[in-house]
């Protein structure tokens, strides 16, 4: 049904006609402008209808979106701008707005109609930023083609119809938010846009708006499980709730299902390539980032020697996929993220007999003491599960007789000696991946996208251990 509701932001309601009217609309201004096939659009916008009517209105031209985070100071635009070159800039963001000329999203849009061609398959769509948790993010280039692919992977890996309900309250400038926006819009489903995250907010909707799909990452899941009033809001149209970005803390998620009833899905992606794995509906294992998706070859790879590993085996996840991307800018990089045909991920895990795979950790993160590898994220697992650790995160330090020192970083949510904290993690895992030191923080740094910001913390607490 033409009239059926597609979008609804706060009060405002958009039918599909009523958004291909404005994408429309932008499009002509834009075309004013000198915007042309092939040219690259910067777009900085905070979360609205407009954000969505931009992508689809520079799409209508043939050229594509260079997507910029809104949460991003002077200094980190100025270097995505140097790499991707756009010509031309629309959005709301002054930071933008001071750099380059910019249409802004603010000014009324007069819906128009118009013809335009398909835009080639292989044609750059979207350049995303990688997380750039260990240095300068680089732009990921995605074309139609693989965005059409990854959009379709999610769809079937999430079972979603046109019957769905979705609410998207990550960054759209984020390939995980992008992807739930063009899910629900080519799959007729109804999509909420948010702001911003609220927590409140988000409960409410899925009570009013009767959500059937609710996506989560590591910092939402971190509040559901904390929030005092959890039970009162009925959340009974959820199927489920995705996990993503980080890997499950079990204990987190366990606490929500058993105050809510409702149980997770995780799910696995990059920026690079949006849908790798995800678990078979109603058949989660909290343990397992799921299964590959349809399309999605897998391997693990041995970061010692290159040699291919069979099930069981822990080494560097490598894929193949229609949805890869094309390439980062600067182009330099590209090469280092294939090995032969297939994408690095950089993630260390394994793969079973079942074909569940295992994340331990970033390859670029592992910790090595005395020769052992030690996963961060095996060690902040124990922690999480501590009833005096509301969030945590583990990194290593330079230490000359063991080569590397573990150091945890904890959110506390009520008072607890280092030394349990250090003794809890030895009760569990073997002696040398217990912290060697712990720090209380007053919040762990994370991205949007609930991954930790390693960096941060060791800037802020990462001396060596021999200090």
């Amino acid at each position: 049904m033409t009239d059926a509701v597609a979008l609804a932001f706060e009060e405002r309601e958009f039918t599909l006609p009523h958004l291909e009217g404005l994408a429309g609309g932008l499009a002509a201004a834009l075309r004013e402008r000198g915007v042309r096939g092939g040219d690259r659009v910067a777009l900085m916008s905070s979360n609205r209808p407009e954000f969505v009517i931009a992508v689809h209105a520079v799409w209508r031209l043939g050229a594509a979106v260079v997507l910029l985070s809104p949460a991003w100071k002077q200094a980190e635009v100025e270097h995505a701008l140097a790499i991707t070159r756009p010509a031309h800039a629309l959005g709301d963001h002054p930071v933008l707005a001071g750099l380059m000329p910019m249409l802004s999203l603010d000014d009324p849009i007069a819906p128009a109609a118009g013809v335009y061609p398909a835009p080639e398959p292989g044609a750059d769509a979207v350049l995303v930023f990688s997380s750039g948790t260990t240095g300068l993010p680089k732009a990921v280039r995605h074309t139609h083609a693989s965005l059409a692919a990854a959009v379709e992977q999610w769809r079937s890996a999430l079972r979603f119809t046109a019957q769905d309900r979705i609410q998207v309250l990550t960054p759209p400038s984020h390939i995980l938010g992008l992807l739930n926006i063009l899910l629900a819009l080519r799959t007729g489903a109804w999509l909420r846009l948010h702001r911003r995250f609220d927590l409140e907010l988000m409960l409410r909707h899925i009570e009013k708006d009767r959500i059937t799909v609710e996506m989560a990452v590591a910092p939402i899941a971190l509040a559901l499980a904390a929030h005092p009033d959890l039970e009162s809001y009925d959340l009974s149209s959820l199927r489920y709730i995705m996990w993503g970005a980080t890997p499950v803390s079990a204990s987190v998620a366990e606490a929500v299902t058993r105050r809510t009833g409702v149980g997770w899905l995780p799910a696995y992606g990059t920026s690079e390539l949006p849908v790798i794995a995800c678990a078979p509906i109603g058949r989660a294992c909290l343990d397992s980032v799921g299964r590959p998706v349809r399309g999605v070859r897998l391997r693990v790879v041995s970061p010692e020697t290159g040699e291919v590993l069979g099930p069981g085996g822990i080494g560097e996840i490598q894929a193949r996929s229609p949805a890869l991307m094309a390439g980062y800018l600067p182009d330099s990089a590209t090469a280092a993220a294939r090995s032969e045909s297939w994408y690095r991920t950089g993630d260390i895990g394994a793969i079973d007999t079942g074909g569940w795979l295992r994340l331990t950790d970033r390859l670029k993160e592992m910790i090595k003491v005395r020769g052992f590898q030690v996963a961060p994220a095996e060690v902040e697992a124990v922690l999480h599960a501590h009833p005096a650790v509301a969030d945590c995160a583990v990194f290593g330090v330079p230490d000359t007789a063991d080569g590397e020192a573990i150091v945890a970083a904890v959110q506390a949510s009520e008072p607890v000696e280092p030394g349990e904290l250090s003794a809890h993690v030895g009760a569990w895992l073997a002696s040398y991946k217990r912290p060697r030191r712990v720090v209380f923080v007053p919040r762990i740094p994370r991205l949007p996208s609930g991954k930790v910001l390693r960096r941060v913390l060791k800037e802020q607490y990462g001396r060596t251990s021999d200090e």
